[in-house]
């Protein structure tokens, strides 16, 4: 396995890296709220960064992610990626592709997926009806892809009639809201569980991937913390309860980020993706939860100031970890999967 990004692959990374190091500060994350920082959205769109996506794989948009991790950006990129850009441009049809593709790739059309883990929603004859209690980023986009209680996949434009959407307040600022169905029409996206299973995968991989950066932005503001305050006269890296502490912190990272990118790759290379995709969801729940506590524990009091940029880590990884799963259910269904295939092998 060749983890290597392509020439296309690096020449995406580096715009967005310079980006949201640039333009994602403290204070315009402040000023957005729980909102898209829109001013952002437009430099990325303007880059022609979520547009790249179909060209450059799924290991691409997952490094992309892990440069937004590393500073919480307040956009929707990892939603629009796998829930609209990729997932129309494999499993929608021509005429999907040709309609819904060139907003997404300019930012006038965000995407987002509800994929409810026990039903919440069913389809008669096309018409949904249903809900789903929390879907990330969907107070401010435009479509959203649904998983029905039989595993097909619809679009829906969120201003349709029979949708509704509430504010929810999450632990991280993802402008996320609850999702509720009465008879809306809804277009189906691919046929089958087959749709549903890649897109539910790709997202695993995508989030797990901004996961990785989320961690490594905690690790990075821990360490300047550690090595630059004082105790008792000297820096605080040097104490053995801190390096016993942080010392977890750069290996559980780093397995986020190698299993996101192992997944990405077998994706891309039309192998095998799903265990892979469901490791690195345990990794970024697990490891993710463990890391971002680090960082905030190593920050002291500070850390657990609510205005505090690490603070801010903190809450993305807590909320990535519920996304993804807790550890143990993410755990259960990989064991799942595997004894599965390995019954279908034996028979």
């Amino acid at each position: 396995m060749d983890f290597t990004p392509s020439e296309e692959q690096v020449a995406a990374q580096g715009p967005a890296a310079r980006i949201f190091g640039d333009l994602s500060t403290h204070e315009r994350l402040v000023a957005a709220g729980t909102g898209t920082d829109a001013g952002l959205w437009k430099e990325l769109c303007t880059a022609g960064l979520p547009g790249a996506v179909e060209d450059i794989g799924l290991l691409g948009p997952v490094l992309l992610l892990e440069e937004q991790g590393r500073t919480t950006a307040q956009v929707p990129l990892a939603a629009t990626c796998v829930y609209g850009l990729l997932a129309v441009a494999e499993h929608g049809t021509a005429e999907q592709r040709e309609r819904l593709l060139p907003a997404l790739r300019d930012g006038t059309a965000v995407a987002t997926g509800a994929f409810p883990a026990r039903g919440g929603v069913t389809a008669v004859d096309g018409a949904l009806s249903g809900s789903v209690p929390w879907v990330p980023w969907l107070r401010d986009t435009t479509h959203v892809v649904v998983a029905d209680a039989e595993r097909d996949v619809w679009v829906v434009e969120v201003g349709a009639p029979g949708v509704t959407v509430a504010p929810v307040e999450t632990t991280a600022p993802w402008s996320a809201g609850r999702l509720g169905l009465d008879g809306v029409r809804g277009e189906p996206l691919g046929t089958g569980p087959g749709a549903c299973s890649a897109v539910l995968a790709a997202s695993r991989i995508a989030f797990a991937g901004l996961q990785a950066g989320v961690c490594a932005g905690s690790l990075a503001r821990a360490v300047r913390h550690s090595t630059t305050r004082e105790q008792f006269g000297r820096p605080l890296s040097t104490h053995q309860g801190v390096l016993l502490r942080a010392a977890d912190a750069p290996m559980d990272t780093e397995a986020i980020r190698v299993t996101s990118y192992e997944a990405a790759w077998r994706r891309d290379q039309h192998m095998a993706y799903a265990a892979q995709a469901l490791t690195a969801a345990w990794w970024a729940s697990e490891a993710g939860r463990r890391v971002v506590h680090t960082g905030q524990h190593l920050h002291g009091g500070t850390g657990a100031d609510l205005d505090h940029p690490v603070h801010r880590h903190f809450l993305w990884g807590r909320q990535l970890d519920a996304y993804l799963g807790s550890g143990g259910e993410v755990h259960q269904e990989l064991g799942l999967l595997i004894g599965n295939d390995r019954m279908e092998g034996a028979s």
